[in-house]
């Protein structure tokens, strides 16, 4: 026998992927109820893999808000999620984790917990944590379900970080849980524990009066969860020292909460590096909030946590010594911390961001007396040059290391004296050098952006550096002479140095070398590519009020009469030299340069073998010759934006020009001035006659009908009227509006784009006229339009105003059945029990039949049909009141209803070959029935 057969992959699978592609969209095709009631049926499908299961858990956990967008919705899901836990088998750990990680996830995202349903659904969610936490040691269940215990202390963790104070009441029965655990899981015990001490005490702050014994009741307390917290949730704790830190207003003894923390200290050593930061950090908030304990708790951690090469464990000591500075740290402390972290800033064992979070930790280090408090980079004062001469940056360095160190180095000798400045900023300059050589050597990308970038850093320090600026000067025009393909990082290097040293003058004579050497070079030694940028950085130059541009307009000149350029037409090199041209239009000194750049822009328009750059320079040229400096600068200048031209420059220059714009502008209305009114249709509710028209000896009516689908497009519309009327009461302006354009914009996927609407005119004293919405379904859904209306007023201006919102409702959809004219009442009966008993047959996996009650009011059975489904009846029994409804939904769904009047209640059983219209049928049989009658629905499907 060959190898067994693969099982075929779950149709979930591809459903999960696609929603985690697009969730928006895939809630768009099915709602988010539907698609939630059928996540939880594939849960309870005991014949699903656990994989399968684990798989659609993961949905809720990742996308909780958008499976359950209401509070009700939540709670439900978390009661059909523990009747799922309550039934799974203890050996099912993995699944229960996740169903566990799910409840606890879909709580805390939907419930507020505020409503009476919402209470008792959190204290079930709570229990079954508490419960499973409370077996310690493994007593009850075998070591196997450990992971589950560590993950009900997480979830905890995790419902007391959201609702800061809920187990404040229980902290008694947790410590007593964390003393008795002796397994690994002491750890999660511990951390739970910690939290939860925390958050009680920060409640118990922020009350006004504070009894003698409430802080011993509160560490003795095994009461009930404190649901206000959730109802009105703690602010989190600043951790900032600009904020105003909550603290404990009482004298009473703090030996019990002191003995709590000194044991918690004790014991942190069994930790994890990860979780000795966390209880450490809550340890520290809890002693700043108690000023009755002393700082001095933690003194016997700093030798352990001094030697540590944890970085969380790092951080938590810095946030230690940022928070009780001297009150901990003596000077000695200090020094010692910051050689440490020099020491560990260079050490060849650790990674490069470990190395690089030290030299961080340098530059933010919490002195004990700080110069500084803004919270930028500043040099603590005990790091002397002699200190930080092990971290000089060297080329071996990689890129993030270097230009780290580079800073760190010159904050050092920006502070340092004047003898070893001028040996450590020549150190630094020579180390720019050398990265200068390689780049200049043709190095890789990566090391010419960080020589840019240590350029820059140089500069931002040393700029007042007359010496080094102007080596670097021609370092870089020699560089440029070699390697013009450096254009943008040398135009960036300019525009970073002015935008945050505004003060310093080098950006400009790094432009006027740069232009020097551009317009004497031979146009023998230039190249296509090397021009480009040549042009590029003389546009750069052109920008600058302070450099002379005359050079650069001869130069231009001189290139386009001696070169092959105008011949040869190119498109993007003429745009070039035109960006250049627009630039000086702008210049401040535009009047030297006057007469050069009108023979310029006329050579351009008379001699380039470009058409569209011919027809710019005419443009150009006769602006420069026809307007003033400010009306040229108004055309030129760049909107708020940076992007076009300003809207109305160019139709301002001339008066009679101001009309003609406002007559091509559409302008926004205050409010709404249209309205759409649904047509209400006018339909008698006639009766059924029993035509004996000719059918053509039809028999198997069901394939005729199916046959008719086969046509594109057959029966796939629907056309709502509407009346198209005035919002209310608008001003004069609008009694006479033109030219009317709807459009309208989908809300969902489920509907094909609807086409505009145009109506000639709307007058206020005359009948408004009647629209007709024509839409084409994908799924027959309910959805809502966003409508807007662009039209016109007897003055001529165009105006454009937003509608309210057009709703299509779901018995909009409805159409009576599409079948021949000639089809008589018998044979639309016998359609429809072919139908049926197509539907019950299961014949297709997306049927369902179903089932409606309720009780019949004063209003009687028939009129309650004739009202609602006159045009869709296909049999109607009045005196045994038993009638038979199709309703056909394009573009090819079907809603059967067999209405009977029991003695009890009246029955519609209900039949579909869509079973995802089951819940707006449902809804909208409730809408139609008597509102004081009861209804029962009892799904089947």
């Amino acid at each position: 026998p060959g190898p067994p057969m693969a099982a075929p992959p779950s149709p979930w699978l591809q459903r999960v992927a696609s929603f985690s592609r697009s969730p928006s969209r895939f809630l768009s095709r099915a709602s988010a109820d539907v698609f939630l009631a059928e996540l939880l049926r594939g849960l309870r499908d005991e014949r699903a893999a656990e994989s399968t299961q684990v798989l659609l858990l993961s949905l809720l956990q990742e996308y909780p808000t958008l499976l359950c967008p209401f509070s009700s919705a939540g709670e439900e899901t978390c009661t059909a999620l523990m009747a799922i836990y309550a039934q799974v088998p203890h050996k099912a750990v993995n699944f229960k984790c996740h169903l566990m990680l799910a409840i606890t996830n879909v709580f805390i995202c939907t419930s507020s917990a505020t409503g009476e349903g919402e209470v008792k659904v959190a204290e079930r969610v709570l229990d079954l944590l508490i419960q499973t936490v409370q077996d310690t040691n493994d007593h009850k269940d075998s070591i196997t379900c450990r992971p589950l215990r560590a993950l009900a202390c997480d979830c905890l963790r995790e419902m007391e970080a959201c609702y800061p104070g809920l187990l404040s009441q229980k902290l008694e029965a947790l410590y007593f849980l964390k003393q008795q655990e002796t397994s690994t899981l002491h750890q999660a015990y511990a951390l739970l524990y910690t939290v939860a001490l925390k958050n009680a005490v920060h409640l118990l702050s922020r009350q006004k009066a504070i009894a003698e014994g409430d802080l011993k009741n509160l560490l003795s307390g095994n009461e009930g969860f404190v649901w206000k917290v959730m109802e009105k949730p703690l602010p989190p704790f600043p951790l900032s020292s600009t904020e105003q830190i909550p603290v404990l207003q009482t004298s009473a003894e703090t030996r019990e909460l002191k003995s709590v923390v000194s044991l918690l200290l004790e014991e942190s050593y069994l930790l994890t590096a990860v979780s000795q930061s966390a209880l450490l950090r809550e340890l520290i908030q809890v002693v700043v909030m108690v000023q009755a304990l002393s700082p001095a708790l933690f003194k016997s951690q700093l030798l352990r946590l001094f030697g540590t090469m944890e970085i969380s464990l790092l951080h938590s000591t810095l946030l230690m010594k940022g928070t009780f500075t001297d009150s901990l740290f003596t000077t000695e402390d200090e020094n010692f911390l910051l050689k440490r972290l020099v020491g560990m800033a260079q050490h060849p064992l650790l990674s490069s961001a470990h190395k690089l979070f030290c030299m961080d930790c340098i530059l933010h280090f919490p002195e004990n007396r700080p110069i500084s408090c803004n919270g930028e980079e500043s040099l603590p004062v005990l790091v002397t040059p002699r200190l930080a001469a092990s971290l000089l940056p060297t080329v071996f360095n990689d890129s993030g290391t270097m230009l780290r160190r580079l800073r760190l180095l010159s904050l050092v000798y920006l502070e340092a004296d004047e003898d070893e400045v001028e040996k450590g900023v020549g150190y630094l300059f020579d180390h720019l050098m050398a990265l200068w050589k390689i780049v200049d050597n043709y190095g890789t990308r990566e090391v010419t952006a960080t020589f840019f970038r240590a350029a820059y850093t140089f500069l931002y320090y040393f700029y007042p550096n007359e010496k080094f600026t102007s080596d670097l000067t021609k370092s870089l025009c020699e560089l440029y002479s070699r390697q013009s393909q450096l254009a943008p990082n040398m135009i960036n290097l300019i525009d970073r140095t002015q935008e945050n040293l505004p003060e310093s003058g080098w950006p400009i004579r790094l432009l006027q070398a740069l232009q020097t050497q551009i317009v004497e070079l031979p146009l023998s030694q230039m190249t296509t590519q090397s021009l480009c940028w040549h042009l590029k950085v003389l546009g750069r130059v052109a920008k600058e009020s302070q450099v002379s541009q005359k050079t650069t307009v001869r130069f231009l000149l001189n290139l386009l009469a001696s070169s092959g350029l105008c011949g040869s037409g190119d498109w993007r090199m003429g745009n070039a030299v035109l960006a250049v041209c627009r630039h000086l239009l702008r210049h401040p000194g535009l009047d030297q340069v006057f007469i050069e750049l009108s023979d310029l822009l006329q050579f351009t328009m008379h001699h380039y073998e470009d058409m569209d750059i011919q027809d710019h320079a005419r443009f150009y040229y006769t602006l420069l010759t026809n307007l003033s400096r400010e009306k040229l600068s108004g055309v030129l200048d760049k909107g708020p934006e940076g992007g076009q031209a300003k809207v109305r420059s160019l139709s301002s220059l001339m008066a009679e020009s101001e009309e003609l714009s406002s007559c091509l502008t559409i302008h926004p209305t205050r409010g709404p001035v249209l309205h759409l009114l649904k047509h209400q249709l006018n339909g008698v509710a006639s009766e059924l006659q029993n035509s004996r028209s000719e059918h053509s000896g039809v028999e198997d009516y069901l394939k005729t009908y199916r046959d008719q689908f086969l046509s594109p497009g057959f029966s796939s519309d629907i056309v709502l009227k509407f009346h198209l009327t005035f919002a209310g009461e608008v001003e004069a302006l609008y009694h006479k509006l033109f030219c009317i354009c709807l459009h309208f914009e989908l809300t969902d996927s489920n509907y094909e784009e609807v086409t505009d609407i145009d109506v000639p005119c709307l007058l206020k004293d005359r009948k408004p006229p009647v629209v007709s919405l024509t839409l084409t379904p994908r799924q027959p859904y309910p959805m809502v339009l966003r409508a807007s209306a662009i039209f016109s007023t007897e003055d001529g201006l165009s105006w454009r105003t937003q509608l309210a919102d057009v709703p299509v409702a779901f018995p909009d959809v409805f159409l009576p059945l599409p079948v021949p004219v000639s089809w008589s009442l018998e044979a639309r009966g016998r359609l429809f029990d072919q139908l049926w008993r197509a539907m019950s047959s299961r014949e297709s996996s997306q049927s369902a039949i179903s089932l409606f009650c309720f009780q019949v009011g004063e209003k009687p059975l028939s009129d309650i049909v004739q009202s609602h489904f006159h045009r869709y009846l296909v049999s109607a029994q009045s005196s045994q009141e038993h009638y038979k409804v199709l309703l056909f939904l394009p573009p090819k769904f079907h809603i059967l209803f067999d209405i009977k009047n029991a003695e009890d209640a009246a029955r519609v059983n209900i039949a579909t070959d869509s079973w995802n219209l089951l819940p707006y049928i449902n809804s909208y049989l409730k809408s139609i029935t008597d509102l004081d009658s009861v209804t029962v629905p009892s799904p089947e499907a």
